[in-house]
């Protein structure tokens, strides 16, 4: 038994995020900050590059290891499954547009800083729930996912602490929407190919090879193919092959006729003395 990367995008990005939360508490103070924060939308400053960067490098960034941990639980837990059904780069891609999506509206609404991976956890529970689904249905899971997660963020918004309520809504936003329109489902294609259990098509009579019988001097001959439907045998049930038949009365050189069927045959004289 060997350690699998089973799935890279998720195993990666959290590893990424745990180095950054490493070097901001150990080696370089204010990294994160620095780096892995979204300004608020009075202090985004339109002339500075590194403000673009941000929109996206957020997702990394997180205040403390407590942070880091409770986000990352979830992320382990269910990345691995939506990386299977929908593919590594697909999970990326999704990860990369919710980060950019949550940066883009906080930056211009909102007058707080904003950094951590809450809104790819949103989006990974509200995906989580489609997983599975048909084109024509609303799982029920999503009804439930949406009152019990989205609706307590909702009230929570009211309460005014510094947690991001909004970039935790605008994640769950974005699952459904990957969830109604996603791409096709790698995983359960795979794993339908592999169950499909198809049989595979039998040969017909005019596809079998021909089969092969040894002749008495050892040569290898061809077995004659069965004649078709409504062809009468020769006299004698002997078969010719070509545009000359053998006829029933030729003799060998030795004075016995020819074995039926096997004019190609060589007949081996009696010893003498016999």
């Amino acid at each position: 038994m060997k350690i699998k990367y089973n799935a890279p995008t998720t195993l990666t990005y959290a590893f990424f995020c745990t180095i950054v939360v490493f070097t901001d508490q150990f080696l370089f103070h204010g990294l994160t900050r620095a780096f892995f924060t979204v300004p608020n939308a009075l202090a985004f400053d339109l002339m500075k590059p590194i403000n673009y960067l941000r929109l996206f490098t957020h997702i990394a960034g997180h205040a403390d290891w407590n942070h880091l941990v409770t986000n990352l639980a979830y992320i382990l837990l269910l990345g691995p499954m939506l990386e299977e059904a929908y593919g590594s780069l697909t999970m990326f891609l999704m990860m990369i547009v919710t980060g950019f999506v949550t940066g883009v509206l906080n930056a211009c609404f909102f007058p707080h800083p904003l950094l951590g991976a809450s809104g790819i956890v949103f989006m990974m529970i509200l995906l989580a729930s489609f997983t599975n689904h048909g084109r024509d249905d609303i799982p029920l899971t999503f009804i439930v996912i949406v009152i019990l997660y989205l609706g307590r963020e909702i009230l929570n918004a009211f309460r005014g602490d510094d947690i991001s309520q909004f970039a935790h809504l605008a994640g769950g936003l974005c699952g459904s929407l990957f969830g109604f329109f996603s791409p096709a489902k790698t995983g359960s294609t795979r794993r339908v190919a592999k169950t499909s259990g198809i049989p595979a098509k039998k040969p017909t009579s005019a596809e079998k090879p021909a089969a092969t019988a040894k002749s008495p001097s050892g040569a290898r001959r061809s077995l004659p193919a069965k004649p078709a439907a409504g062809a009468k045998p020769s006299a004698g049930g002997a078969k010719t092959t070509g545009s000359a038949k053998a006829s029933p009365s030729a003799k060998s050189s030795t004075g016995r006729k020819p074995a039926s069927g096997n004019s190609d045959v060589r007949i081996k004289r009696k010893p003498s003395g016999d």
